[in-house]
């Protein structure tokens, strides 16, 4: 979550405003952030962990995704793009990585590429 910490010290810098989840949260925290997102059009930017993220939120008020740490289960960052493509969802949903070149983040989408291939295959 620090990268979150950081993002949201831009945000600030930025007069964003924002709502944030991650798995320091209790379960209200997270409930009224997710309400504040959805309900408010004030608010630009959900800055969401995607292991906190990954399950049980629904964002279908949301239309773009940048993954900013991509994780090394290929599983998780679709799981976290998949909460804006929910029953609801009326906007297309754009979704971004971002990647530095010759970094361990280039080998962490290389290697989730390898295993989302080899998982067509064998399905």
């Amino acid at each position: 979550t620090m990268m979150l910490d950081i993002l949201m010290d831009y945000c600030y810098l930025r007069d964003f405003k924002f709502s944030r989840l991650d798995g320091s949260m209790s379960y209200s925290e997270r409930e009224e952030n997710m309400r504040q997102f959805n309900t408010d059009p004030d608010v630009f930017l959900f800055l969401v962990s995607t292991r906190a993220g990954g399950l049980g939120i629904n964002l279908t008020t949301a239309d773009t995704v940048i993954i900013y740490d991509s994780d090394w289960n290929p599983q998780s960052d679709l799981q976290a793009q998949d909460r804006c493509h929910r029953i609801g969802q009326t906007k297309p949903v754009v979704v971004y990585r971002l990647v530095t070149a010759n970094t361990i983040d280039q080998k962490i989408v290389e290697r989730a590429a390898a295993k989302r291939k080899l998982e067509k295959l064998i399905i």
